[in-house]
């Protein structure tokens, strides 16, 4: 089976060497015989000895050889910590194709470590019997991250029938996932439950471990083959839970995040300020404003405290859902705690005032991040300008603006320009627009379509149609491509300028659009140009595209044709009237 030999000097052993106690013992295989005969050379005192879970007894002696007796087997535990993991494998589904849990390690090239270091970790003879006292020892080390000293307490106590508390067995697991050691994780995670000495804490750290090894997606169909099984979910606590929402965190799987909050809720479980951190964290962050909304308000219910992370969270989930009043009371709440709200916090009210239109408290805020030390960027500007505008009040923008261009207050951007040029379309400025897009070109900006289209606009408003048509065709050799809302703004601008032809060249040059007909029919009529708002509608029917029969007919109607058109079962004929 096996040659053993007992040190003079040493009382220690390698891990791989012994698994009796405290002599060096090679063996071949996991499972020791009953009355194995032992060959030693030692140099002791003579005396009686009784080892460690072995019937040794060592009877008056000196250099020459003593036949020593075992009597011990490796129990099912012992063949767990050297390798052979069963129950964890059977038990939670872990074992695909024939192969152990401890061999994802393998398959996720993450190697062991060479022989030599693996037999370092040595056997240490325990004088001290006491398990709460090794178990303190246990949770020292592990705390103090030294994994090797550590797990050499660890294999002797359990070497010498000792069971660690589940404390400092939690303890240890922490200190092997934080050095690397996942093999250790999974060996020492099956001693555990063998024992029946889990927690929620422990399939945390199991689950850490599988997401480590085989990714979070993985952790997850763990959790739920947990689930399954009454005698673990038993053990689940809030810890536990917590744990796998951050794992749903990772890969933005907001949906089994808010399956675990449900079950979480109906097993009785109150969350705490990690729970709801997550979950608002989770849910803004994917889009589920609605959902964060829901986590916040039973977080609130709850009466616990909510998080500084959280409270930013939800000040983006109230912009997007329109709270603004909510958005103002959860920043109302971080100044009494004494908290500093960033400058992105301060932004996101101002943008979410500003967007309610409620421009006194947007100045408040805004004073409000200045005491606090803040240097407004291009982002508290546009929210401020923005606020100004959904105010409707328009010259104000204009003159914050130019405040912020003349002052060099901070660096304008392609936003800003067009906040401006809004106020511009309102107040049918088209030479303030035009103005605005030169400067933005000349400063190195790129104009988007949405920019030409403002100006476009603008020049609609004074019915300034040929100014238009030059932005236009500025717009065309800028290479910025037009879309619809560009040729509606630019046929109605161009039938208030009475520019026939030209609206008639804008038709052929772009792909049938059933709403540029109908604008520019409506147009025509409005202009009473009925014999150009006909010839387009039968060309329009002839194009196979359906017009909106309230605008054309409502036009016809309304001023009172001469000859109007009558639509029977999709065809088309003229009556006199």
């Amino acid at each position: 089976m096996g040659d053993a030999w007992l040190s003079p000097v040493s009382v220690t052993a390698t891990s791989n060497q012994l698994g009796c106690g405290c002599y060096s013992v090679k063996k071949n295989s996991y499972v020791w015989s009953l009355s194995h005969s032992l060959d030693f050379a030692l140099t002791m005192k003579p005396k009686r000895r009784r080892l460690l879970y072995a019937s040794l007894k060592m009877e008056s002696f000196s250099l020459g050889a003593t036949r020593l007796c075992f009597g011990k087997v490796s129990s099912a535990s012992d063949r767990s910590f050297n390798g052979e993991t069963t129950g964890l494998v059977s038990d939670f589904g872990l074992k695909k194709r024939g192969k152990h849990l401890c061999d994802l390690v393998v398959e996720n090239r993450l190697e062991e470590k060479p022989e030599a270091d693996r037999n370092r970790n040595r056997i240490h003879f325990l004088e001290e019997r006491n398990e709460e006292m090794l178990s303190r020892r246990l949770l020292k080390l592990s705390r103090l991250n030294k994994a090797r000293s550590a797990l050499e307490l660890f294999e002797s106590m359990r070497i010498s029938g000792l069971q660690p508390n589940a404390h400092a067995c939690n303890s240890f697991l922490s200190c092997l996932l934080r050095n690397g050691n996942l093999q250790k994780v999974f060996i020492v995670f099956e001693f555990m439950r063998s024992k029946e000495n889990v927690t929620g804490h422990t399939y945390s750290l199991l689950l850490k471990a599988v997401a480590e090894v085989k990714g979070c997606d993985s952790a997850l169909r763990m959790f739920r083959e947990l689930e399954k099984d009454p005698k673990h979910k038993s053990n689940f606590d809030v810890i536990l839970y917590n744990t796998v929402i951050s794992l749903c965190g990772r890969i933005n799987n907001f949906g089994e995040a808010e399956r675990i909050w449900r079950v979480m809720k109906g097993d009785g479980q109150i969350g705490t300020e990690v729970t709801y951190s997550l979950l608002v964290s989770i849910f803004v962050r994917c889009g589920r404003s609605e959902l964060a909304l829901d986590a916040y308000d039973e977080m609130i219910n709850n009466r616990v405290s909510p998080r500084e992370d959280a409270m930013y969270a939800m000040m983006n989930a109230c912009t997007k859902e329109e709270k603004w009043a909510l958005a103002l009371k959860i920043f109302q709440s971080m100044l009494k705690k004494g908290m500093k709200p960033n400058l992105v916090a301060c932004n996101t009210l101002i943008n979410s005032l500003g967007k309610a239109g409620k421009v006194g408290l947007v100045l408040k805020v805004y004073s409000v991040a200045k005491s606090l030390g803040h240097k407004p960027d291009e982002y508290t500007w546009n929210a401020l300008l923005t606020a100004l505008y959904k105010a409707e009040r328009h010259e104000d923008v204009l003159q914050l603006f130019d405040m912020v261009r003349s002052e060099k207050l901070c660096s304008l951007n392609e936003y800003l320009y067009n906040t401006a040029m809004m106020s511009c379309q309102k107040l049918g400025s088209w030479e303030k627009a035009v103005k605005l897009l030169y400067e933005m070109e000349v400063s190195g900006l790129t104009a988007s379509t949405s920019s030409y289209n403002l100006v476009i606009s603008s020049c609609e408003k004074s019915r300034n149609s040929k100014v238009a048509l030059q932005v236009y065709e500025h717009m065309a050799q800028r290479g910025c491509k037009p879309d619809t809302f560009t040729y509606l703004s630019l046929v109605r601008s161009c039938i208030w300028g009475s520019l026939w032809d030209e609206v008639k060249d804008i038709l052929k040059k772009v792909e049938p659009d059933v709403s540029l007909y109908n604008a520019a029919i409506h147009g025509m009529c409005l202009r009473r140009e009925f014999k150009f708002a006909k010839e387009l509608y039968v060309e329009m029917r002839e194009m196979g595209l359906e017009p909106d029969v309230f605008i054309v007919l409502g036009s016809y109607l309304k001023h009172k044709l001469v000859s109007d058109i009558v639509v029977c079962g999709g065809v088309t004929t003229e009556t006199k009237g």
